[in-house]
């Protein structure tokens, strides 16, 4: 017997991380043209700062002299993840889907690679470069609605770059979160990124008109998910899935954000799935996929030239 082989029901953790993602986008389409982009972003910080100063304060103020010296990087990463992709997701989803929503956002594996490649001179791979390039193929064939001619007599639509500069921007603080290795992990890093987003929003809450920032029995279900089960919960279960199963395997679940996104607008918001969704979706994901499969590296791939000047 294998001591080194998870649990299948370890598996779950990132499992239901995903399905809350997935719930997450749904509730991003729903607080369109309902709560500020900028205001559910504030309140949903407000209220994870709340539920994880319970059992991450204390420790957090005792570990004080550690994380002091890192501030301004934890609020850069704040800033990144929590601040600007979540209020470029509650943009985009005034004028797209909650699928397209979904699909740009499961493009982040593959982008973190790309950047990885870029910032960290991390080496591409075989994957990387066919990948990319499907993937920038499905995602054409998605956003065009089965007619990629379409974009050059109409353009697209708002929400699907906004999407794909969101996941650019998650792709990052992914890259700057490696690049960075602060010496203080887990909880008490996301309770100090939660903070200094906060912080960094509180203006652009004050600057949203009134309406827009109301509390009310419709926003009211969407800060408490957002805030509760997308902002601590899920963070939870995907960190645990990692420790256990390694970053690579939790990764494959990020295929799944798409179609479970898909599945739950149906039935909650009667979006229709075309096939265009399918296929240029399908194809977006292969390229993911192709990123993780296909590790050899690019210069492995190229014969060496042999100097014969000696």
């Amino acid at each position: 017997m294998n001591s080194n082989k998870p649990h299948k029901l370890t598996f779950l953790y990132p499992f239901f991380a995903i399905v809350l993602w997935s719930g997450n986008v749904i509730v991003s389409r729903m607080s369109a043209h309902t709560i500020g982009p900028e205001a559910i972003t504030f309140y949903r910080l407000v209220l994870a700062v709340l539920l994880m100063s319970t059992f991450v304060a204390v420790p957090a103020w005792r570990n004080r002299k550690v994380i002091w010296p890192h501030i301004g990087k934890f609020a850069i990463l704040g800033f990144l993840s929590m601040c600007f992709f979540q209020s470029l997701s509650y943009w985009a989803a005034e004028t797209t889907t909650a699928t397209n929503i979904a699909v740009f956002t499961s493009m982040t594996p593959l982008l973190t690679v790309a950047l990885s490649a870029m910032m960290l001179k991390d080496t591409p791979t075989v994957g990387m470069i066919g990948g990319g390039i499907l993937s920038l193929v499905g995602l054409v064939y998605l956003v065009s609605g089965g007619d990629p001619v379409s974009l050059i007599r109409n353009g697209v639509h708002l929400g699907d770059p906004l999407m794909f500069i969101a996941a650019i921007v998650y792709a990052l603080y992914g890259v700057l979160l490696k690049r960075w290795n602060l010496p203080v992990a887990g909880w008490q890093s996301t309770y100090m990124q939660a903070i200094s987003a906060m912080v960094i929003m509180f203006p652009a809450f004050l600057a949203t008109p009134a309406p827009m920032r109301a509390l009310n029995t419709e926003t009211l279900p969407l800060i408490a998910y957002a805030g509760g089960l997308a902002s601590v919960v899920l963070p939870f279960l995907w960190v645990r899935g990692v420790h256990i199963l390694g970053p690579n395997r939790c990764s494959v679940f990020m295929n799944l954000l798409p179609v479970l996104t898909a599945i739950i607008a149906i039935v909650l918001l009667g979006e229709p799935v075309h096939a265009y969704h399918v296929i240029g979706g399908g194809i977006a994901l292969a390229g993911v996929a192709c990123t993780e499969i296909f590790r050899r590296p690019i210069r492995s791939a190229t014969p060496d030239v042999v100097d014969v000047t000696d």
